[in-house]
């Protein structure tokens, strides 16, 4: 897969106002670093007038959009591309809106028939009581509350009862008018990339996410070293790990994505497999688990990012 990128202009976009930030900072570099490596010339650009003027001035000939979160995931970064014809890794703007957005892609999964938690919509507007009654009628006393648009775990939390599922919500409602509630399902955190080149969509090794007793895979544990534990493969049945690749792959092409996706399940121990989310633009860190997932199964770092920037350009990946 291994390529030169001799004379290629790319503008790596990372950083912004998001509440995820300082990871796309972080994903980024790294990735700068990787296709310097390969030969391109590259500059790290801000989401703001730097990239505008960059665009504008001919600067890209790709861009590779490190963004996570708003403005990089859910379309808008790709529309301003999309504006500018300039070619980009990634998901296009459709793809991106639709995976940043829980409730839309779960709406999506479930006409797909794929395997999804029980869930309830709770809107600003409406009764906080009432939405808490609600929820406890539907889903019942243990679940997981999220807000719609936010990823590295950002706003996700656990309630138990109605007063914690109170405060969930109000944490939640912070960072935008819809929450996701979903039933919670007891089991291992499992996740699945996705590598797409040519249109070709196939599912990396699974990744099983320990963390320790007590603890789950949250923002801390994601981006510190030493806080998880990437089991590869993951130790599933292989019906289950079989089912778990497939409906992956699934969600990734029902949402039309491209080039690359990671894809969140939760797995009981009797083998009951929930899809979460689809996130359409990894982190890229060290302790990333796409990079982990796709170094199992033998591609370099360098391997990923310059095929995705070759596959972009209409170039053989």
């Amino acid at each position: 897969m291994t390529g030169s990128l001799d004379g290629v202009k790319v503008v790596v976009v990372c950083g912004g106002t998001s509440a995820e930030a300082e990871v796309s900072l972080v994903t980024g570099q790294m990735v700068a670093e990787a296709l310097e490596r390969c030969g391109a010339m590259v500059r790290t650009v801000q989401p703001d007038g730097t990239l505008i003027d960059a665009l504008r001035a001919g600067d890209a000939d790709v861009v590779f959009p490190a963004l996570h979160g708003p403005l990089g995931e859910d379309g808008c970064l790709q529309g301003l591309l999309e504006y500018h014809g300039v070619p980009y890794a990634g998901s296009g703007v459709r793809a991106s809106a639709c995976a940043n957005d829980k409730i839309t892609a779960k709406r999506i999964f479930r006409d797909a028939g794929l395997p999804l938690a029980a869930d309830l919509v709770v809107s600003q507007a409406g009764d906080r009581a009432e939405a808490v009654k609600r929820v406890q009628e539907a889903l019942g006393e243990d679940v997981v509350v999220k807000p719609a648009c936010q990823g590295s775990a950002i706003g996700v939390s656990f309630a138990r009862g109605p007063e914690e599922l109170a405060a969930a919500l109000a944490a939640a409602l912070e960072f935008g008018d819809d929450v996701l509630v979903e039933e919670r399902i007891q089991g291992g955190e499992i996740t699945a990339g996705v590598l797409d080149l040519g249109g070709s969509p196939g599912p990396l090794p699974l990744i099983d996410i320990r963390t320790p007793a007590e603890t789950w895979y949250d923002y801390q544990h994601r981006y510190t070293a030493g806080l998880s534990e990437h089991v590869i493969p993951a130790p599933l049945p292989e019906s289950v790990y079989r089912l778990v690749q497939e409906t992956a792959v699934s969600a990734h092409q029902v949402l039309g994505c491209r080039h690359l996706s990671r894809v969140d399940f939760v797995v009981s121990p009797a083998g009951r497999v929930a899809l979460l989310e689809v996130n359409t633009m990894p982190g890229m860190t060290p302790t990333s688990l796409y990079p982990d997932a796709a170094r199992h199964a033998g591609y370099s770092f360098d391997d990923l990012v310059s095929a995705f920037i070759r596959d972009a350009l209409g170039r053989p990946g």
